[in-house]
C-alpha cells in the first residue's frame, strides 16, 4: 500500500498536468483527478485501519471515527468526483461503463455500511464494510492488470490492432478497468460466506441479529 501511494500519487502534487498518467479529456478533468487521487489516498490509508481486528478491538472509539474519516473524507468526495472522471474518461466506452459502475458500487457499499453501523447492525456492517474495502484496494489490483494486459496484447498491435496503438492502449485499459474490481469483489464475496459459515459462532451471529447488535463492529 504504502510503495504503491509513494510511486503513484507524487506525480498529481506537482500541479503539472504533463505529469499526469492519465491524459486529459475535458477541461476540469485534471483537477478533478488530483482531488480524487487524494481523498483516494486518505481512503486507502484509513481503510487498512478499518480491517484490522486488533486495531477495532482495542480502540473501538477510534475505529468509528477513522471510519467517518474514511466514509466523509475519502470515499464520499473520491466516489463523486470518479464519476465524471469515468464517463468522460479517455480510455474508451468499455473502461468509461466500469469505471462509472465501480464508483457507484463503492459509493453504495460504504453507505449501506455506514447505515448498518448507526442502525447497530454492526455483523452487516461488517461486510458492507469489507466489500467497500475490496472496492477501495482495487485501484491497486487494476495496475497490476493493466501491465498484464498490455504484455499480453502488444505482440498483436500490427495484427489484430491494426497498428493502432491508441486502440491496444484501450482495450488494455478496458480489460484492466474491469479485472481490477470484480476480482477483488468476487474474492471478498467468497471469503465472507466461506467466513460466515466456518464456525458455529458465525453461524449463530448470522442467525441471530441480537448476538450480532452485542459486536462493536
Amino acid at each position: 500500500m504504502i510503495i504503491f501511494v509513494a510511486f503513484s500519487v507524487p506525480p498529481y502534487l506537482t500541479g503539472d498536468p504533463a505529469q499526469s498518467r492519465v491524459p486529459a479529456s475535458f477541461s476540469a478533468h485534471y483537477p478533478l483527478l488530483v482531488a480524487h487521487v487524494c481523498f483516494g489516498t486518505v481512503a486507502l490509508f484509513t481503510v487498512c485501519l478499518q480491517i484490522w481486528p486488533w486495531f477495532r478491538a482495542h480502540y473501538p472509539t477510534a475505529h468509528r471515527r477513522v471510519g467517518r474519516i474514511y466514509i466523509f473524507g475519502g470515499v464520499l468526495p473520491g466516489a463523486l468526483m470518479a464519476l465524471p472522471i469515468g464517463a468522460m474518461g479517455p480510455f474508451g466506452p468499455m473502461a468509461r461503463v466500469s469505471n462509472v459502475l465501480l464508483a457507484s458500487l463503492w459509493l453504495t457499499c460504504t453507505f449501506i455500511g455506514y447505515r448498518m453501523a448507526r442502525q447497530r447492525r454492526y455483523q452487516e456492517h461488517r461486510r458492507w464494510m469489507i466489500r467497500s474495502f475490496a472496492l477501495t484496494a482495487s485501484i491497486i489490483t487494476n495496475r497490476v492488470w493493466a501491465i498484464v494486459a498490455y504484455l499480453v496484447l502488444v505482440p498483436q498491435l500490427e495484427t489484430t490492432f491494426r497498428g493502432s496503438e491508441e486502440l491496444l492502449r484501450n482495450t488494455a485499459a478496458g480489460l484492466a478497468t474491469w479485472l481490477g474490481w470484480v476480482i477483488p469483489l468476487l474474492f471478498a464475496e467468497w471469503w465472507l460466506e466461506r467466513s460466515s459459515w466456518s464456525t458455529p459462532r458465525a453461524r449463530t451471529i448470522d442467525a441471530d441479529p441480537a448476538v450480532g447488535n452485542s459486536r462493536v463492529g
